[in-house]
């Protein structure tokens, strides 16, 4: 599925796939703990979250940035998995790396209100989207938080992109599936979130 610069690939990643990279980022959250963030008006969010790659993503009383060190730990974020920058090679034909990997880890209560990804250097760069667990009901907008916005089950495995014109399109995720998936322990959905952060 394609729509102006949004791609939806199912089953991107087969079970296989799915298994070693849940592994792999449930380990370097061990070096990186997860976190629950709030937003520069104070309000909780209800994800935990950590990231991965030289640059962070947070939220805070300071506002939307990007940071090179854990906001709690003090510490470097762990590197993006290889698996991740091959996807990223593969699927968006960007002429560099990701430099920032988001993780947000939702529970069975947890969903996302409708955002867009605008705190990056250059939006000529894509976002990749990858779902590991639960499936999540996915909202898609458009470039005005008022447009009419259309639902997508995101399961175990898919990937999205937007680039081209659905850079900048609002989206969120309204609820997760709880049980949908065991591929992680304990139940629910993690969200891997790769952009690049800086200008070239």
């Amino acid at each position: 599925m394609e729509d102006r610069g949004f791609r939806f690939l199912p089953g991107a990643l087969d079970p296989a796939a799915q298994a070693a990279l849940a592994a792999e980022v449930l380990a370097a959250a061990k070096a990186a703990p997860l976190y629950q963030p709030v937003t520069p008006g104070g309000q909780p969010m209800s994800v935990r979250m950590t990231n991965l790659g030289p640059l962070g993503w947070i939220t805070d009383a300071g506002g939307y940035r990007y940071e090179a060190r854990h906001p709690v730990t003090g510490a470097l974020w762990p590197p993006i998995p290889e698996t991740l920058i091959e996807l990223w090679n593969e699927t968006t034909g960007a002429p560099a790396p990701p430099d920032a990997c988001l993780v947000n880890v939702y529970g069975p209560e947890a969903r996302m209100g409708l955002h867009r990804d605008a705190d990056e250097a250059d939006f000529s760069f894509p976002v990749l989207s990858v779902s590991l667990g639960d499936t999540a009901v996915f909202r898609l907008g458009g470039p005005s938080r008022k447009d009419p916005a259309r639902s997508l089950r995101l399961s175990s495995g898919d990937v999205c992109v937007l680039s081209g014109e659905a850079r900048l399109w609002f989206h969120g995720i309204d609820r997760i599936l709880p049980g949908s998936s065991r591929l992680i322990p304990g139940g629910g959905r993690i969200n891997l979130t790769l952009r690049r952060a800086r200008a070239l």
